[in-house]
């Protein structure tokens, strides 16, 4: 959430941004916006005149346009951020007593066939992790956009929630210590953004590398990064590292993408594409370089089918932009934050708890996402998944580094290996119904 210190303002920080190039020009010479969307060769679509013009002017001019942004703003400043994330819970809570639906764990052990067998994750009440196989890090909240899905309340504003030097450093030394860790997720806000980002990716993978040890790499990119000014190199160096792009596409039309993500995104995203195109990504020439997109709805509802999904956007964006990418990941929107708040403003929570309930698959609870990860935080404080951390929902135990036996939020230098993390189980809250429903939903897209 934002960190509110003295008056907020946006307007401010639009002045201290001038500087910057405009966020969505079409340059003298070239065709007008009406006519350039006509078109659909990879020429038109490529847009190098937009490399190095910066998308933040525009989206804080957006934010302070947004009267439900300021609305939040202020009510983010009266009961703060605790305040905040107990109000949706609550909301979460008074939606399921309605339906007559007990806690997420105890729906679980009652719908659940196989939770009295060994291969069952659910023993004694509760969900206990497997081996971590992904280590996902939020390096920072900084990002070009503020998109009204995010359920991490990324935006320009959030400069100060960032991961530091000691904190990276710390990250990597699980990730040596941590021998079936497979994964290192680097994730935000905009993580390129972030100045431990390259130092992350290039020192994981020259120890991956040195010690003979296979390691996936992931950048869950916005696209729209790839073209800020100072990043011109930044596909050479995904490339060069071997780094997976996972990019967020929650639509192949105009429209939809604009209106989720804010003005000019669209067109921003796919320049970047076919960028990434150029280099390699997604294409059958290059299989080490893995290009995913990543679908969430664009309103209170269910992915369709991750497959079927994925032959429309293949068909559809190599028709129309010459488009090549390897995987499409569907993501359910999670009843939290950003879109928590807009769910309870249509009065729609009671009725998105009872699709994601009435949808509930006994067979995803195998996949969940937070029985192989392990979430840091930009502050490094360690969480079972993502929507956890955004949460506030810590892993609590004692140290391995220290003598206390007190038991506090574990961070990451509280750890030795992640595999001390074996011994606790994971903290579940109704908001995990958003994992279970349909296919099911992780960061690595559906889960049955």
């Amino acid at each position: 959430m934002l960190t509110m210190k003295g008056k907020f303002s946006i307007a401010a920080a639009i002045l201290a941004y001038q500087s910057a190039a405009d966020a969505f020009t079409v340059p003298s010479g070239t065709k007008t916006r009406a006519s350039f969307l006509k078109s659909t060769t990879k020429e038109d679509w490529s847009r190098p005149d937009l490399q190095g013009s910066s998308l933040i002017k525009d989206t804080l001019m957006e934010m302070e346009a947004d009267v439900e942004f300021q609305e939040l703003t202020k009510k983010i400043a009266k009961i703060g951020v605790d305040g905040m994330t107990k109000e949706e819970r609550t909301s979460r809570r008074r939606a399921l007593d309605e339906l007559g639906v007990p806690n997420f764990m105890q729906f679980v052990r009652e719908n659940d066939d196989n939770s009295s067998t060994d291969d069952s994750p659910v023993k004694k009440k509760q969900l206990h992790r497997s081996k971590p196989t992904i280590l996902q890090l939020n390096i920072g909240l900084y990002c070009n956009q503020a998109c009204n899905h995010c359920h991490v309340e990324s935006s320009p504003l959030r400069k100060e929630e960032t991961m530091s030097a000691d904190i990276a450093a710390r990250c990597l030394e699980l990730l040596q210590n941590s021998p079936d860790v497979d994964t290192l997720d680097l994730t935000g806000g905009a993580p390129e953004l972030n100045a431990q980002f390259r130092f992350l990716v290039r020192l994981a993978r020259q120890w991956a590398t040195e010690n003979n040890r296979k390691l996936t790499i992931i950048d869950r990119c916005n696209l729209t990064v790839l073209l800020e000014p100072n990043q011109s190199d930044l596909v050479d160096f995904l490339k060069e590292n071997e780094v997976n792009v996972v990019a967020s596409m929650p639509c192949y039309g105009e429209d939809n993408v604009d209106a989720q993500r804010g003005r000019g995104v669209f067109q921003r995203s796919v320049a970047a594409l076919l960028k990434l195109n150029e280099a390699g990504y997604g294409t059958p020439e290059h299989p080490e370089l893995v290009l995913d997109l990543v679908y969430n709805p664009s309103g209170p509802f269910l992915p369709p089918s991750q497959e079927s999904l994925e032959v429309d956007y293949k068909r559809e964006l190599m028709e129309n932009f010459g488009i090549q990418f390897n995987n499409l990941l569907t993501i359910t929107n999670m009843p939290i934050k950003r879109f928590a708040d807009f769910l309870s403003k249509e009065g729609k929570m009671k009725e998105y708890m009872e699709l994601l309930v009435n949808n509930y698959n006994a067979q995803t609870v195998g996949g969940l996402m937070c029985l192989n990860t392990v979430s840091v935080g930009w502050d490094g404080v360690v969480y079972d998944c993502d929507f956890n951390q955004q949460l506030g929902m810590g892993i609590t135990g004692e140290s391995e580094t220290s003598e206390s036996t007190k038991k506090k939020k574990l961070d990451v230098f509280d750890l030795e290996s992640l595999t001390d993390l074996g011994k606790y189980s994971v903290r579940t809250d109704n908001h995990c119904f958003g994992c279970t429903a349909g296919s099911g939903s992780s960061c690595q897209g559906a889960t049955a």
